[in-house]
């Protein structure tokens, strides 16, 4: 990793929400491609273990406990962003809520107020608060969405409320800050091959008396490159977004699924 290097050389770029799969995987591709990275999630032994990656391989992290659903906590994150390092030129939210996976008849309404304070007001919060600092830099917001977007499968009708409800925002905050030269994309990945989804095939396995394997090649099989999306591949869609190299696009959404869903 080199700062002078990369799509995001010499940008400073912070993430919301870094978990073990994607979280992780933007922070460090955002740093592989020369960023310095502000790591930003409530959990900070999760910062820290994916900062000290990125700090063994040359990159350079701030991470900063962060509860975007507080307005105090955000407004540190951005004082520490810019005590740190002077500047902010792209946000990705990653931060979701875990879905009830229940039928909308039968999902607690506080599962869903939940799931909108945290997805919606959450990234939005965020959004307002590093808004001055991107408007100096003409810096990037990426939302990191789904493709339930694209389907009404059952038992994700509150992940898909919140989630239209962020992609709704993300295109009227790409017309609202685009005169102040701030770009606003969104990135919507399909299934992703990480630790938690191999886990749930390995539960489905079980129920029905099959192999993990079986279960990924079945769901696989419904996708044009028959096979699923990891990680990286989906954060190295982010950092394009993030980066200079789509300085002409905002308010577009990128489905990430290996061809799965075709819009």
């Amino acid at each position: 990793m080199s700062a002078g290097e990369g799509l995001l050389a010499g940008k400073v770029v912070v993430v919301s929400g870094v978990g073990p799969g994607l979280g992780r995987a933007l922070c460090v591709q955002a740093a592989a491609a020369g960023a310095q990275v502000v790591l930003a999630a409530r959990t900070e032994s999760r910062l820290r273990e994916v900062a000290e990656e990125i700090g063994a391989a040359g990159g350079t992290t701030l991470t900063v406990p962060t509860d975007i659903t507080d307005d105090a906590a955000v407004a540190n994150l951005v004082e520490r962003t810019l005590a740190k390092f002077g500047r902010v030129d792209a946000l990705i939210n990653n931060a979701f809520a875990v879905p009830s996976m229940k039928a909308l008849a039968r999902t607690d309404f506080q599962q869903i107020s939940d799931s909108l304070e945290l997805t919606v007001l959450g990234t939005l919060r965020a959004t307002q608060a590093f808004g001055d600092e991107l408007a100096k830099t003409h810096g990037s917001v990426v939302m990191i969405n789904s493709s339930v977007l694209r389907h009404s499968e059952p038992r994700y009708g509150s992940y898909k409320v919140a989630k239209s409800a962020l992609l709704a925002m993300s295109q009227t905050l790409a017309t609202e800050l685009g005169a102040k030269g701030i770009r606003v994309n969104s990135v919507a990945p399909g299934y992703i091959w990480a630790d938690q989804l191999k886990w749930y095939f390995g539960e489905v396995a079980k129920k029905y008396g099959i192999t993990a394997e079986q279960v990924y090649e079945q769901t696989a099989a419904r996708s044009d490159l028959k096979r699923l999306p990891e990680p990286d591949e989906i954060a190295r869609a982010v950092v394009f977004l993030a980066s200079d190299w789509a300085s002409a696009i905002t308010g577009q959404t990128l489905d990430v699924n290996c061809g799965e869903y075709h819009r």
